[in-house]
């Protein structure tokens, strides 16, 4: 990987919150692991790990699949994938579960669907299986061993402050795309009800979408909240979401998406209503830095789901191995992989990357 071979660039280190920190404990975990003798294949039997994502078609999570399947004959893994149908599907992951206690494996890696995944994970602890949660953390968090993850709420934040200093005192007319509106999900209020805040909008409880005020000020001027509409972490679904907003009102100026899947969706259908508007997004995948060069999203945070699957998979081999377990970030409840915000339209007071830089960085390459 990249990450062992080039010297940070200087602009790397703006990577928010505690992410500078976390660099060097990434970049620290990626270049000790050595080769597969080193990693304990020489004589020692594989260590059986299942990776279980939301689904296989986002490219999020096939990017995850893909740096899993890398480090799996590094760390002399045996490693099974398996995801839901699509994001929604609780059976799916649940079944995933079972099969790898059937399987003996020594852990799991999850990105948790929702709370209706929750027993299942508990099962699998119960049967010795140590559970690492990758990019959504449970709720609550003790369901599994340790989460590494995105700080999604920072990621939120860092969106909505490039919005609400974007606009520059004109009046927000906002859609908001979500994730569910079915189940709860961290991942989901966390990056809402953080963009919220980045505006400088009150919410009422932090760990649910859609009860603050709907109309009030933000930290430039006057907002309207439009809507609270379910994606579904989809293309389509964030096309239907945003037309039903443009049919509550064709004013809207800033649109928040789950995912950028979701913000290509409300471009397309934008650009199909003749309107225009600010589109902030979460991911910072490769498609969607293209978004941010083209002009499709005006910011994205960026996360890096390739450390996330990586440094999983080490500590499970190192546990099943007698190895130390992994411990959260400092003041967290889950290790933060670290979030950068990608713009070629950077403001004042908010830290960004370009879109070449995030180009260079997608994905976690």
């Amino acid at each position: 990987m990249q990450l062992c071979q080039r010297p940070p660039r200087p602009s790397a280190r703006r990577i928010v919150a505690s992410a500078g920190i976390v660099g060097l404990a990434l970049t620290a975990a990626a270049c000790n692991r050595g080769s597969a003798s080193d990693s304990g294949s020489g004589g020692e039997a594989a260590v059986g790990v299942t990776l279980i994502t939301k689904d296989s078609t986002n490219p999020f999570f096939v990017a995850m699949q893909n740096g899993a399947k890398q480090d799996a004959t590094t760390q002399n893994v045996t490693l099974t994938v398996a995801s839901g149908k699509q994001e929604g599907d609780d059976q799916g992951q649940i079944t995933a579960i079972e099969d790898a206690i059937a399987r003996g494996d020594k852990g799991i890696l999850i990105t948790p669907m929702s709370t209706g995944v929750n027993a299942a994970m508990k099962q699998a602890r119960d049967a010795g299986l140590y559970v690492i949660a990758l990019d959504t953390p449970p709720d609550p968090p003790d369901t599994v061993d340790i989460t590494f993850a995105t700080d999604n709420r920072e990621a939120g934040k860092l969106d909505g402050q490039w919005a609400a200093a974007t606009l520059d005192g004109e009046p927000a007319v906002i859609a908001l795309l979500d994730l569910f509106d079915d189940k709860i999900v961290s991942v989901d209020y966390d990056r809402d009800q953080g963009f919220l805040e980045g505006m400088g909008i009150d919410v009422a409880d932090p760990t649910k979408n859609g009860d603050e005020a709907t109309s009030g000020s933000y930290s430039g001027g006057d907002y309207t909240i439009v809507c609270n509409e379910a994606s579904n972490g989809a293309e389509d679904g964030g096309r239907t979401a945003m037309e039903r907003c443009l049919a509550k009102n064709p004013d809207i100026n800033l649109v928040y998406t789950i995912n950028e899947p979701a913000a290509v969706g409300a471009s397309a259908a934008l650009e199909a209503a003749g309107k225009d508007a600010l589109i902030v997004s979460v991911d910072g995948g490769c498609a969607g830095v293209d978004s941010v060069r083209s002009g499709v999203i005006g910011a994205t945070a960026q996360q890096y789901p390739l450390k996330m699957a990586t440094l999983g998979m080490e500590a499970i081999a190192k546990i099943a191995r007698g190895g130390e377990k992994p411990k959260p970030t400092e003041g967290l409840d889950f290790f933060n992989t670290g979030v950068a915000l990608v713009t070629d339209e950077p403001v004042d007071g908010v830290d960004s990357i370009d879109s070449a830089e995030g180009a260079e960085l997608c994905w976690g390459n």
